[in-house]
């Protein structure tokens, strides 16, 4: 399987059925990824025999309807792209100088269905960032536990009658996570199965009632936004920090 079709299907867990009608026509998201595999490629520069630098930094402008189409996803489509960008520089063994950043832009100058790359080599720190995207929105995760359930009591508060008031937790101790079942009525599955405790690799899902929990955690490049809930996506970039690549 190829890195568009992991892609495809990501971004298909990702959103949900009524968004995805809005790709039947227009910008498709693998036009994206497509772009940015191009700059990738174009701009690798040989540093040395067993080093070559590619950008980290990338500006993704689009016109504005599909501007608003993409950013209408939040988080996912960012953390998808950002993902299979990494993805693509681990299969050419392609270095990166700090964490990956990529930008949606509004620019009025292009016309529906193009889209142009910019891209930078950004040196930087990285921040490795714990969190848990749920329904398009990410909750960066405090190091303690962090409570999901029905009720307002809890730290991450789910819209499903299938989730207990206090469904489950997540610990987190600044390197590793762990999912644990808080006595709930309909149970909590990690990654398809039930759990009653265990440990959270990245990219694990987390089942509770309809709801699909996916524990990530991003490199960012440091001082971008680690909670683009305060963002507003009309006026702002949607900046995610992204894995390093080989040779980190």
């Amino acid at each position: 399987m190829g890195l568009l079709d992991n892609f495809e299907k990501g971004l298909e867990r990702a959103v949900n059925g009524a968004f995805a009608k809005t790709f039947r026509s227009g910008l498709q998201p693998v036009e994206i990824t497509s772009a940015l595999k191009r700059e990738i490629d174009t701009k690798a520069a040989v540093v040395s025999r067993d080093r070559v630098l590619v950008p980290n930094n990338f500006t993704v402008r689009l016109a504005p309807a599909d501007y608003d189409r993409m950013t209408g996803l939040g988080p996912a489509l960012i953390d998808e792209l950002v993902d299979l960008v990494q993805k693509h520089a681990a299969s050419q063994r392609f270095q990166f100088a700090g964490g990956i950043t990529i930008g949606l832009d509004r620019d009025s100058g292009l016309s529906v269905g193009m889209v142009q790359v910019d891209s930078l080599n950004v040196k930087g720190q990285v921040a490795w960032t714990p969190v848990l995207d749920v329904d398009g929105k990410r909750y960066p995760i405090i190091k303690g536990r962090t409570v999901i359930g029905r009720g307002s009591e809890a730290d991450i508060t789910l819209d499903d009658s299938g989730a207990s008031r206090r469904h489950a937790e997540v610990q987190w101790d600044g390197s590793r996570a762990r999912v644990r079942d808080l006595g709930s009525t309909n149970g909590t599955q990690l990654n398809g199965s039930p759990v009653k405790e265990a440990i959270l690799e990245p990219d694990s899902v987390i089942t509770i009632g309809r709801s699909r929990i996916v524990f990530r955690v991003l490199a960012q490049a440091s001082g971008a936004p680690s909670d683009p809930r305060r963002a507003d996506p009309a006026t702002e970039r949607h900046d995610m920090g992204g894995f390093w690549g080989p040779g980190e």
